[in-house]
């Protein structure tokens, strides 16, 4: 069996993969673009890929091909009519990074709530060298405990930090993009009902077409001027533009993002003119990333392998 990695440094090289090599032959591209995946997958068994794009061009020379295994939950880059044709099986992984999503949603929100970048420049800047007083009260933050924390999606993601939040004493509200999900133990709302009640407003949710744009001006307008906002979704969730006004124009208090419309970020992101750290936060999409969540995924994907070549 030959596996080639289209890929390989989407998931980092700080990982191991030697349970790959108990299956056959290993190939790793850090990556490939669409001519490259042509040509290196003529003659692959098996194709382990992130972000590439799977169709008739990257694939259509691929004979011998049985099964693509795509290192993450969204699927939007298979051509599942293409492979359905060829005969060719795909699997992805889900539940992987939920511990290391909900915990970079906890750590971009006490970035934002506390003020540490200030707080951090202050000491740092030698501000407190000598200072006259022991404390520095110049920028307020208030405790979680007895804020509302509104979840847009809450599947496993959000209902991890749900579970999380109320342990810090919050009251937790979700609304269901889709309409049908009831978790107990939380109340749904409107989604106009969340926006106006909370302090706190995360998105954990799918992209869909009930959730493209769905954070426009309208939705930032009806948010409290005091909320922080965190996307850990996905980036065409929110309109970039409408953020950047909202934060600009007071709408909202502050932003953290782990995820953009287009990545990496492009020069004409409206928010990378915004340079306050108080008031925006972008990570490079690592929520996802942390050694443990990738090590996992990596090992789910090595079993999805031996399962469907059992001999």
């Amino acid at each position: 069996m030959k596996i080639v990695f289209l890929d390989a440094k989407t998931i980092g090289d700080d990982i191991n993969l030697s349970g790959f090599d108990e299956l056959g032959e290993v190939v790793k591209y850090g990556f490939s673009t669409t001519e490259e995946a042509r040509e290196r997958t003529k003659d692959a068994d098996v194709i382990i890929l992130n972000k590439v794009e799977i169709n008739e061009k990257t694939i259509g020379e691929a004979k011998n091909l049985k099964l693509v295994c795509v290192t993450a939950t969204g699927t939007n880059n298979l051509d599942k009519e293409y492979l359905a044709k060829r005969g060719i099986a795909w699997r992805n992984v889900a539940g992987y990074s939920t511990e290391s999503v909900a915990q970079h949603t906890f750590a971009m929100l006490f970035y934002l709530l506390e003020k540490l970048r200030y707080y951090d420049d202050y000491v740092k800047t030698e501000k407190y060298v000598e200072d006259v007083s022991f404390t520095h009260f110049a920028k307020a933050f208030h405790e979680l405990t007895g804020m509302t924390w509104g979840i847009v999606g809450l599947g496993n993601i959000g209902r991890r930090v749900a579970d999380i939040a109320k342990m810090f004493g919050c009251r937790v509200i979700y609304y269901s993009t889709s309409g049908k999900n009831i978790q107990p133990g939380y109340d749904r709302v409107s989604f106009e009902e969340l926006l106006t009640q909370s302090d706190i407003v995360s998105v954990h949710a799918p992209l869909d077409e009930n959730t493209q744009g769905l954070m426009n001006q309208a939705a930032f307008t009806k948010m409290k001027k005091t909320a922080i906002f965190l996307n850990l979704g996905r980036g065409p969730i929110v309109v970039e533009q409408d953020l950047a006004d909202a934060l600009n124009e007071g709408e909202i208090a502050a932003a953290g993002l782990d995820v953009l419309s287009v990545e990496p970020m492009q020069a004409q992101n409206p928010l990378r003119s915004i340079k306050d750290s108080e008031k925006l936060l972008i990570t490079p999409h690592i929520a996802w990333a942390s050694v443990e969540a990738r090590n996992r995924l990596m090992q789910i994907i090595v079993e999805q392998i031996k399962s469907f070549f059992p001999d």
